[in-house]
């Protein structure tokens, strides 16, 4: 990858994880990758990091299913059934994915996934 794509990267990998949003594990991938970064050890990082952010990067449905379940009452507590209407609102302005820091993060990582790997 040129500097530039990596340095893009390295800036999402740190937004990510500095997100009140992302999951220990993304967190944990980010790092590994950041600091492997010039070592022999980058490309494991890489497709590491890409196989954790493919599994977290939520659908704008699920996102929607989950805000209306009673798990998501548990975790959203009164603002479930905001967060619903807000993944409704995404979905129907076209978007595919959960709006949250992390997942924007994610996401943006995920379009340079070839360039990394």
């Amino acid at each position: 990858m040129n500097q530039t794509g990596k340095e893009y990267v390295a800036e999402k990998a740190k937004e990510l994880m500095d997100s009140h949003t992302c999951c220990a594990e993304a967190r944990e991938a980010a790092k590994a990758w950041l600091d492997a970064l010039g070592t022999d050890r980058e490309a494991e990082a890489a497709e590491n990091l890409i196989a954790e952010l493919q599994e977290d990067l939520m659908p704008v449905e699920q996102l929607i299913a989950f805000a209306e379940s009673e798990a998501g009452a548990g975790v959203f507590g009164d603002k479930a059934g905001e967060v619903a209407a807000h993944g409704k609102a995404i979905k129907e302005a076209g978007g595919k994915y959960c709006d949250c820091p992390a997942c924007v993060a994610v996401e943006a990582i995920l379009k340079k996934k070839e360039e990394i790997l």
